[in-house]
């Protein structure tokens, strides 16, 4: 063997060591996201007894697998007969959401606020990108149908990022949602793993899907040897391509965490149902405070406009 061929092949060994060593590193750092305490909850709990004379009721369920997933929900005393799901971004929990619960409060709808698995106070160690969480959020939903001081005439969804995702992906298994409205979802897993490994060299999505592909097989390969979980299989496309759920996409044009992209895939894949608003110098999960007014109008005449519960409510 050449010397030249011997340090190409030195080259390409080390080359797939460090993706086998970059996959674990990514498939770890992915399944095992950094879980956000809890802190605010007093004050919250006493804003809402003030400003809406009700109560912050911390709730539980069960999950298929016997995770115990917690909640917050609160019905205004101006409750009006819909409730609305809100579902925080990665690596935070529902103290992050809240600030949308109380634009939904002021209008009427009770609010369910979860932690989701793996994430503030619910249970689990292994965020999966909607593998499990879809049926955790089909649970949520039919904990709101059967609530006995409930009993909506419609049932929303609302979630931002991570929590955006989940919400797509659910309209899989969970067609009773009215309607949903989203921000800054990924399209697919495999289209935002291209995006995560290229970002931090200042690259397009082209460079995940080829050059550093390996890496993206590894972390599969190793989260399916090591916890049974298909890291690349979530996917909110193929969810509303197959979902007769009226969606609103939501998705700042200066995202530089998900790129807009992602929502006009979505878009794209079920154009009937599918409503897309790209906002102009909206950074990632920043559309409400760039564009105030415009954004709760959007959402709430959303909601509005599809009050009817598209099947009955079965578990």
């Amino acid at each position: 063997m050449s010397r030249w061929a011997k340090i190409l092949m030195g080259l390409f060994s080390t080359y797939l060591l460090l993706a086998v060593i970059a996959g674990v590193v990514v498939g770890e750092g992915s399944l095992k996201p950094r879980r956000r305490a809890l802190v605010h909850h007093e004050k919250l709990a006493a804003e809402i007894h003030v400003r809406y004379r009700t109560e912050l009721e911390p709730v539980a369920i069960q999950a298929e697998d016997g995770v115990v997933l917690r909640a917050w929900y609160v019905q205004p005393q101006a409750f009006h007969g819909s409730a609305v799901i809100l579902l925080h971004g990665l690596t935070d929990n529902r103290e992050g959401v809240a600030g949308y619960g109380k634009l939904f409060l002021d209008h009427g709808y009770a609010v369910l606020l979860p932690d989701a698995r793996a994430h503030g106070e619910s249970g689990g160690n292994l965020a999966t990108y909607g593998l499990k969480e879809s049926d955790d959020i089909h649970r949520w939903v039919s904990w709101l149908y059967a609530h006995d001081r409930l009993s909506p005439h419609c049932v929303y969804g609302f979630g931002e990022s991570y929590g955006a995702a989940l919400i797509l992906e659910s309209l899989a298994r969970e067609q009773r949602f009215c309607a949903v409205a989203v921000e800054g979802s990924f399209s697919t897993a495999s289209e935002m793993s291209y995006e995560r490994v290229s970002g931090p060299l200042h690259l397009a999505p082209w460079f995940g899907r080829t050059i550093l592909r390996p890496a993206i097989l590894s972390a599969e390969l190793y989260a399916g040897m090591r916890y049974g979980i298909d890291l690349l299989r979530a996917s909110p496309r193929d969810a509303i391509e197959h979902s007769r759920v009226p969606v609103l996409l939501i998705h700042g044009e200066r995202d530089q965490n998900i790129s807009p992209r992602h929502s006009l895939i979505l878009a794209k894949a079920a154009p009937d149902h599918v409503e897309l608003w790209l906002v102009p110098n909206a950074g990632h999960g920043m559309a409400w405070s760039t564009a105030h007014q415009e954004f709760e109008s959007r959402v709430l005449e959303w909601f509005n406009l599809h009050q009817g519960a598209l099947l009955p409510a079965t578990d």
